[in-house]
């Protein structure tokens, strides 16, 4: 019966995957992708094939294909195949690539020199292979195979099964010595077509699986991809002896202490007295953090690599006044420690890199260090003093609504913690304006931006610049002028970024009417959540209060015909509220908008109820004021 299985899995697998260079024409004359028709390209099918030995190394043997449909298409002519060089060397072997059209009803096939395909080597970690298929025009089929081969069989890459374009067929079949055993992570957004464990392996095949599309307020894009991670969990040597390798993650922090890159945290760095000697002066722990965030800022800078460990040696990166994230913020913890402040190293995984899943022990999810201080059961600082906007006493937005590991060698804790920042990062808007019976409102703008709100502003400005800033400011509405900027408190991180202006706003108007909507100087013009299907969890990040307070004077010889009626919409849940209220009198008009989020997370079975109510929300938003002549 298990043989009949087998041969089952196969047959299908063979009616899906075709060798290298062998196509039907079918697949050469289509022109659609027939469950998602407006995609410009289709992988045909993607194949990895897996083998674990006891010699202590795997290979990876794959074989991708995919069909371009048209011009957009063939940008996935281009290839980039990122490999590791620092955890499990990594080779790439046996790579070929070809492009396959059909001319004058034959088929034409046109390989790639091996002189094209390039070697890019980008830190100590990591390498990668890339290369651009020839003679590609739309109706083409390009595909590509290689075995990549890894020393160490503990680090292997997710499979994902999805990817930017529509996937007819992926298939992940991984083959191991029985004295190894695996477990396996997964992520699902459609049953598996295949989920078969043969002897000696397992097989997983997913069909039809629709592209990856990049929606508002998702975490890291492969977060919502279907994919399997494999972990080695032990090893029985020929003597019938198991090795369990760690299997928790306070196991896993035992090891990662003991390496020489940690044991560094006790070396000294060579100016570090003066620094030390000034910081131990300062009377409370939190003037210590600050003054001491501020001098590794100032001290080292970051080389643009993030890491978790480091490359280089702390004391060499401190001495070149340059490291990668894991350099620094190991320079800072030192620095705090040998000041007095408790302080400890935290891996952790960036918002970009994905969620750290706390279920998965698997050291390959961590891709950066940073440094925990805890002050009490509720309050605590994470500083990563690498990222230029950064304030020491403010979560990083990379890290909220994730896990990290901390390391605490001195009491032999290590422990997983869970990364969030409750308090609310608030915004205030306020306007005062007058509307002339032309049309055209004048007046003046303030924003205080607090916390969050405060570190995404300053930015914008710094990159922007003062005239795209101010586009920035008025939602690129051209209707609306922004004049005589100033800002304050840029240099005080415990302080709002205050920003006040004067402004024009050319008013729609119709005969006797005069229009206008006050939701100006913010960033709730577009609803984030138009589209009918979520493919990933919603993540806000941190909690929020954005507030328009308005004062508009009416024009003489106008009244008020349409006012927008006074509200209070709250989520079954309380995570989302929305306020509005709106005064006539003593010919001016009054009124207050707030927004405020209090849940941070919501999972896709969640998303209709969280777009019914921004749909009714921006509804409200988009309301306008109508003043007529008397």
């Amino acid at each position: 019966m298990a043989f009949i299985t087998v041969l089952s899995i196969f047959s299908t697998a063979k009616a899906q995957i075709r060798g290298f260079g062998n196509i039907d024409t079918a697949d050469l004359r289509s022109t659609t992708c027939d469950f998602e028709k407006d995609a410009n390209a289709e992988v045909l099918f993607d194949r990895g094939r897996v083998n674990f030995s006891m010699a202590g190394y795997l290979t990876l043997e794959r074989h991708r294909r995919i069909k371009i449909f048209n011009e957009k298409g063939k940008e996935f002519a281009s290839v980039r195949i990122e490999y590791d060089r620092m955890y499990g060397v990594d080779h790439i072997l046996n790579m070929e690539a070809q492009t396959i059209n059909l001319q004058n009803g034959e088929i034409v096939r046109t390989k790639i020199d091996p002189k094209q395909f390039y070697f890019e080597h980008t830190d100590k970690s990591k390498d990668a292979l890339t290369f651009t298929f020839p003679d590609v025009k739309s109706g083409s089929v390009v595909e590509y195979r290689y075995t990549l081969e890894r020393n160490i069989v503990t680090n292997f890459p997710a499979w994902y099964f999805q990817s930017e374009i529509p996937t007819h067929y992926s298939e992940f079949d991984v083959y191991f010595s029985q004295r190894l055993q695996f477990k396996a992570f997964t992520r699902t957004n459609k049953r598996f077509s295949q989920d078969t464990t043969m002897i000696g392996g397992h097989l997983w095949a997913a069909a039809d699986m629709p592209s990856s599309k990049s929606e508002s307020f998702m975490r890291a894009p492969d977060d919502a991809l279907q994919s399997i991670s494999l972990l080695l969990t032990s090893i029985k040597d020929f003597n019938g002896k198991t090795l369990e390798l760690d299997d928790s993650w306070e196991k896993l922090g035992k090891t990662l202490v003991n390496a020489k890159g940690y044991k560094e945290l006790d070396e000294h760095l060579g100016g570090e007295d003066t620094l030390i000697k000034h910081a131990v002066k300062l009377r409370s722990d939190d003037e210590k953090i600050a003054y001491l965030f501020s001098a590794v800022r100032n001290t080292i800078g970051w080389n643009g690599f993030e890491n978790w460990a480091s490359s280089e040696g702390i004391k060499t990166a401190w001495k070149k006044r340059t490291g990668n994230s894991a350099e620094v913020n190991a320079a800072l913890c030192h620095l705090l420690k040998n000041s007095g402040v408790k302080a400890y190293p935290l891996l952790v995984s960036t918002r970009e890199n994905g969620l750290l899943d706390p279920a998965f022990v698997d050291m390959f999810q961590i891709n950066n260090l940073v440094t925990f201080v805890p002050v009490d059961s509720s309050k605590y600082y994470i500083l990563d003093a690498s990222q230029k906007y950064n304030t020491y006493n403010q979560v990083p937005y990379n890290l909220l609504n994730s896990y990290g590991l901390c390391l605490n060698r001195d009491k032999g804790q290590y422990e997983m913690i869970f990364i969030e920042n409750k308090a609310p990062a608030r915004q205030v808007i306020m306007i005062d304006a007058e509307i002339a019976a032309d049309a055209k409102m004048k007046g003046t703008g303030q924003i205080a931006s607090y916390r969050y709100n405060r570190s995404a502003d300053l930015e914008a400005y710094k990159k922007l610049g003062e005239d795209k800033f101010k586009e920035y400011l008025n939602g690129r509405d051209n209707s609306v002028k922004i004049s005589n900027l100033v800002l304050d408190n840029l240099q005080v991180d415990t302080l709002p970024l205050q920003q006040k202006f004067d402004f024009t706003y050319e008013l729609n108007n119709s005969d006797n009417y005069i229009f206008f909507t006050p939701n100006i100087f913010t960033p709730m013009h577009d609803n984030p959540f138009l589209s009918e299907v979520r493919n990933s969890s919603i993540d806000f990040g941190y909690g929020g209060d954005r507030v328009i307070i308005g004062r508009y004077k009416i024009p003489t010889g106008y009244s008020v015909q349409s006012l927008p009626k006074n509200t209070n919409i709250v989520m079954a849940d309380k995570g989302v509220r929305f306020k509005r209220t709106l005064e006539e009198r003593d010919g001016y008009l009054s009124l207050r908008y707030e927004m405020n989020i209090r849940r941070t997370r919501y999972q896709r079975g969640d998303y209709s109820d969280l777009r019914a109510f921004f749909k009714q929300m921006y509804e409200m938003l988009d309301e306008q004021i109508v003043l007529k002549k008397t």
